[in-house]
């Protein structure tokens, strides 16, 4: 559930806003590449800093500034940035504060193509990442002294390990490391790090904040200073600009995230437990099941994974079932099915799938807003199908 401040920020959002052209409910799209000035005097104020205003769309935009600015309420922050996609949100975030030479912590099992970055671009620029299970805040502690950057998620990818959040992040700021964390999986409304003590949220806002199948995206939120930092000094070159119209896909998803987040909750939990009681399940990682949730994780959202027992035919599985689709991504209205042994066997880096913590035998679910009976009919007839 999100707490009083929270809904304050939902409200904050979803309300009319009058600043919008013709008293639309709406925001305009502005879509264009550049802004002329009314004046050289204007031009020259602005291009020495003394004022602020668009004045090319890779850099401000209206339409991405009124995105940003929802974000930055929904996750408490004083900033937001709004990216090409959740990629160009991570690489554009870790490279405006890390240098060869330099080191990063990050949490073991993150999302795979970041696993990739760091292992392609940063292992290029001489930077180091030491993987840690951040469970274990003593291994934590012991890996931080000298790191620029502690990395986060909570619940991690595939595994969906989960960690005290702020636990963490004090810990990165005794040590002198900016903290960041992925925080596309809960969304704001189900974790706001900002209020745990982390530096930086990042979203693949192509998810839940998006929520429609129909954007990608990303986008970070932090201290002012801080997303000054990577506007000025990795935005810019890097080129992973937010475009107007995502922008405004994105705005229109922001007004429905508590309402579809709560409903992938409960169905995505209901069939997690159905799931536990099969005999050819070996395991289900679900936050939700066992052990409580950590601190700061109000809700679990619809994506978690479950691993067959030996000898079950996943290929039969997976191509009898007709409401969930074969897919990358998650978060959209959309249920959705990866064999970890499809993930397993990808063509770039080979192997890499079990530095975060892929088994060929698991397989992850989206759970979409179908509806929890539909879904669950669909995985009993698939099974009966295969003749699991």
């Amino acid at each position: 559930m999100i707490d009083a401040e929270g809904l304050d920020a939902f409200s904050l959002i979803t309300a009319h806003d009058e600043r919008h052209a013709f008293d639309a409910v709406v925001p305009p799209i502005v879509q264009t590449s550049l802004f002329t000035f009314s004046s050289y005097d204007e031009m020259l104020a602005t291009y020495r800093g003394e004022k602020t205003r668009p004045v090319y769309s890779r850099g401000l935009n209206p339409t991405v500034r009124f995105f940003e600015e929802m974000i930055a309420k929904l996750e408490g922050a004083e900033d937001a940035l709004g990216f090409a996609s959740g990629m160009a949100a991570i690489s554009s975030t870790v490279l405006a504060f890390v240098e060869p030479g330099d080191r990063i912590v990050a949490v073991r099992h993150v999302y795979p193509d970041a696993f990739r970055l760091f292992g392609t671009i940063l292992k290029r620029m001489k930077v180091d990442v030491t993987y840690v299970d951040g469970r274990n805040e003593d291994e934590v502690a012991a890996a931080l002294p000298g790191a620029k950057l502690l990395y986060l998620e909570s619940p991690t990818s595939w595994v969906m390990e989960t960690h005290d959040v702020g636990a963490l992040a004090r810990l990165a700021k005794q040590h002198g490391a900016v903290s960041v964390i992925d925080n596309s999986w809960a969304s704001p409304v189900f974790q706001q790090p900002i209020g745990l003590g982390v530096d930086i949220v990042l979203h693949s806002a192509s998810k839940y904040l998006s929520g429609h199948s129909d954007v990608v995206s990303g986008v970070v939120a932090g201290a002012k200073v801080l997303i000054d930092k990577i506007r000025g000094e990795s935005l810019p070159y890097l080129g992973g600009k937010m475009a107007p119209f995502e922008a405004w896909l994105l705005a229109r998803g922001l007004r429905t995230l508590p309402i579809r987040m709560k409903a992938h909750e409960a169905s995505a939990l209901e069939i997690a437990r159905r799931l536990q009681n099969l005999e050819v399940v070996e395991t289900v990682c679900h936050p939700a099941l066992g052990n409580r949730l950590p601190p700061g994780l109000k809700g679990t959202s619809g994506l978690f994974s479950f691993i067959f027992r030996e000898g079950v035919n996943i290929r039969a599985f997976a191509d009898q079932l007709k409401l969930f689709k074969l897919g990358v991504s998650w978060g959209g209205h959309e249920s959705l099915i990866v064999p970890g042994e499809v993930v397993v066997q990808q063509k770039a880096q080979p192997n890499s799938a079990q530095a975060f913590g892929i088994d060929p035998r698991s397989v992850r679910l989206h759970i979409g807003l179908e509806g929890t009976e539909a879904l669950w009919r669909d995985i009993e007839e698939a099974l009966v199908a295969a003749k699991i």
